[in-house]
């Protein structure tokens, strides 16, 4: 994959990064033609302001019922073709991409006034991608990706701490290995849409949108 990354610039400031983007706003002229680099910009200027966490991300799936479930996960790679994350592939949020591939992600930057949605379809990505991210992970947490069976009932936590125990013990001699349950799904934008907070409610909010990946993407601005 080819990683967007651009060096950190330090503003430590969120407080006052937030003030200076709701006076400037967003118009049309200041975003970049690909969604992709508009958000890599603004990921950037996030990590700026040493703003905790500026990969947490909202993913919200749908079961077979059509219940929604939304909960907290962090982007660790993005590209060209979408943002990706990992879990355990037993997970509620993996059963239910695989009944229903379509998703949503919000980046809630509410201290920079600022938040990006997408929406699109997630898709397993290939294990030697997830392999590659995996041995970047510090050793406990490639154990406690083998030691716990994510979203199932378990009757105490000292049941998980043996669990860890036992995965310690199991691989106390030379590298852990990818468990063939975990690994990541790239989510593949349909529509991206950038946010920008402002005074009396009046925000500015451009979405980029396509109806397939092979599509041109289109610009519009909404009404606050």
């Amino acid at each position: 994959m080819d990683y967007l990354v651009t060096p950190e610039q330090p503003n430590p400031d969120p407080a006052r990064f937030r003030l200076h983007a709701m006076e400037r706003g967003l118009d049309r002229e200041d975003l970049d033609s690909d969604p992709i680099a508009q958000f890599q910009h603004w990921y950037q200027e996030a990590i700026s302001t040493r703003l905790p966490e500026p990969n947490a991300m909202s993913l919200a799936t749908v079961d077979a019922d059509g219940q929604p479930s939304l909960r907290t996960v962090l982007l660790k790679l993005y590209d060209a073709k979408g943002f990706v994350f990992f879990t355990n592939y037993q997970s509620t949020k993996a059963q239910q991409i695989g009944t229903n591939e379509r998703v949503a992600l919000l980046f809630p930057w509410v201290a920079l006034a600022r938040q990006v949605s997408i929406l699109g379809s997630a898709e397993r990505i290939p294990t030697s991608e997830s392999l590659r991210y995996f041995i970047t992970r510090g050793r406990g947490s490639r154990i406690g990706a083998w030691a716990s069976p994510q979203s199932q009932v378990i009757s105490s936590r000292s049941l998980l701490e043996q669990k860890v125990a036992q995965i310690k013990q199991r691989f106390s001699e030379g590298e852990i290995p990818l468990p063939d349950f975990w690994g990541g799904y790239r989510v593949i934008p349909t529509s991206i849409e950038f946010w920008q907070g402002r005074d009396n409610r009046l925000h500015d909010r451009f979405r980029y949108h396509r109806a397939t990946a092979t599509d041109p993407w289109q610009i519009e601005r909404l009404a606050p």
